[in-house]
């Protein structure tokens, strides 16, 4: 009887022309694209399961998914990755293929996740899919003052999309902060866990007080209330990215 393996992808890709990771009834997704040119590679079909589900337009710099193989793998995995880069459309690229204990998986066994939301204060051709263009001036060390106050919960109602299905919106925050980065002004936030359209919500509401619009107790109010209406609007896609997922040490087996 031939033995199971998993089988884990480290890749990334830019969200720009894609609906998302998570295979749509219409629209072109990551997902689909990566089953797709497995299939042409393994000469079968296999379901991809994916760290998190990013939305339309959303980017990842660092993105892990997994399959399940039985039997003898056709070829080395540094030419399982060669070939799905010459397949794979130009906006998703592999970076490593790698072997996993079975009892591992891309979303459940990740510790944490690391998102950075760019935007960027003059208009630049350059930055158009990767970057929010917003110059109205902004208050960084009140938007810095206000990211602390995440640490002080846990239920992030307010932040969520209306309607999901999770069994709890609680997440543990432990890294919400502003930085100058040249041109850009950016936002990174690592947490246990995230909840539908989570960050962009948060950075909508953080600008909400960067321009006065908001006051600390007020971005305090806005948590306690759980209501996502009192939040502020959702931020485009283009300028968010999933850049960093963390799992345990032994998480390769060779």
């Amino acid at each position: 009887m031939n033995e199971q393996q998993r089988i884990f992808i480290r890749m990334a890709y830019n969200g720009n022309g894609f609906n998302g990771w998570q295979i749509q009834p219409n629209g072109v997704t990551v997902q689909e694209e990566l089953q797709k040119a497995l299939a042409i590679i393994l000469r079968f079909e296999v379901v991809v399961i994916g760290c998190g589900r990013t939305d339309t337009g959303v980017h990842a710099s660092e993105f892990f998914a997994h399959f399940d193989f039985e039997g003898e793998i056709p070829l080395s995995l540094d030419q399982m990755k060669y070939k799905l880069n010459n397949i794979l459309p130009r906006g998703i690229a592999i970076y490593a293929l790698f072997l996993v204990d079975p009892e591992m998986h891309a979303r459940f066994s990740a510790l944490s996740r690391t998102y950075r939301y760019q935007i960027c204060r003059e208009k630049n051709p350059f930055l158009l899919n990767t970057a929010y263009y917003y110059y109205l001036p902004l208050d960084i060390a009140a938007m810095n003052a206000a990211a602390a106050i995440l640490f002080e919960y846990i239920d992030f109602t307010c932040f969520s999309k209306s309607n999901t299905q999770v069994k709890t919106n609680n997440c543990i925050i432990t890294q919400a902060e502003w930085a100058i980065e040249g041109p850009l002004l950016v936002f990174t936030i690592t947490a246990d866990r995230f909840l539908r359209n989570m960050v962009r919500a948060i950075v909508g509401t953080l600008l909400d007080v960067g321009l006065g619009k908001l006051t600390l107790d007020g971005f305090r109010a806005v948590i306690e209330n759980k209501n996502r209406s009192k939040a502020g609007f959702s931020v485009p896609a283009q300028g968010l990215f999933l850049c960093n997922v963390v799992y345990p040490d032994n998480l390769k087996t060779q």
